[in-house]
């Protein structure tokens, strides 16, 4: 049985003060909460501050992003050594905005993921169609290229420490929500391929959480699904109340 995982994308929002009344907020609501991993991903500027709330409590705390580089002469980057020493478990990688506005592609996302693996940081990596993807068909075509991509290279024993998150770009921040069957349909096919890529059994650990204007009023019919294993949650991660209940709704 895999473990819910919720986690809170907060995009860019929250300088350290206010990212830090927030965490208080919602270590606060969550407290108890055994049954789901949870984390919430401040901007960079941020991360300091919510360590400071969240170590030693059940919020995780993940990087918004991560260069695979350990340093060097890579201005406004953050590598994954900078990302262990102030708290971060997790980063996520390859979200829709970092592709389309920042023009990352599969093979940057998957050096990213590699590296992630190899300093101990566990890698979000994200996939998902455009709404002309989705109406053309090639739904399953596209985000199945994207998680091969970004998982070339990994090896069997180390498959377990990615969460796939499957995003339809076309729902992010729309207020539009893949239906439960949509998505379930896609998480059925994404981990049918984890199947290939790696085994059967490595397949049935990997988490595939959902993302796309989740909300309290959804989270129950989408977590409710077989392959739905959690929630990469934008704005509703914005508020402590409407966090909390997706990660209640999820335990």
């Amino acid at each position: 049985m895999r473990r819910p995982f919720v986690a809170g994308n907060w995009k860019m929002n929250k300088g350290p003060k206010d990212a830090a009344a927030l965490a208080v907020e919602i270590v606060a609501a969550i407290k108890g909460v055994d049954t789901v991993d949870v984390a919430v991903a401040p901007v960079a500027i941020s991360l300091a501050a919510v360590n400071a709330i969240v170590a030693n409590t059940n919020l995780g705390m993940s990087a918004q992003n991560m260069f695979y580089e350990e340093n060097g002469a890579y201005t406004g980057e953050l590598s994954p050594l900078m990302l262990e020493e102030i708290g971060c478990t997790y980063t996520i990688l390859g979200h829709s905005e970092r592709r389309q506005i920042f023009g990352e592609d599969d093979e940057l996302i998957n050096r990213k993921a590699r590296a992630a693996i190899s300093h101990g940081i566990l890698p979000i990596v994200c996939c998902g169609e455009t709404l002309e993807e989705r109406e053309s068909g090639s739904t399953n075509d596209k985000v199945a290229f994207q998680v091969k991509a970004a998982l070339s290279g990994i090896r069997i024993e180390d498959a377990f420490k990615v969460t796939v998150a499957y995003e339809p770009i076309w729902a992010i921040g729309t207020g539009r929500t893949a239906s439960p069957e949509q998505a379930q349909e896609v998480h059925a096919m994404i981990r049918n391929l984890l199947g290939d890529i790696f085994t059967a059994e490595a397949a049935d650990k990997i988490r595939i959480q959902y993302g796309g204007s989740v909300k309290p009023a959804n989270i129950s019919d989408l977590i409710a699904k077989a392959d739905i294993d959690g929630a990469l949650v934008g704005g509703a991660s914005l508020k402590a109340e409407s966090f909390a209940a997706i990660v209640k709704a999820c335990s």
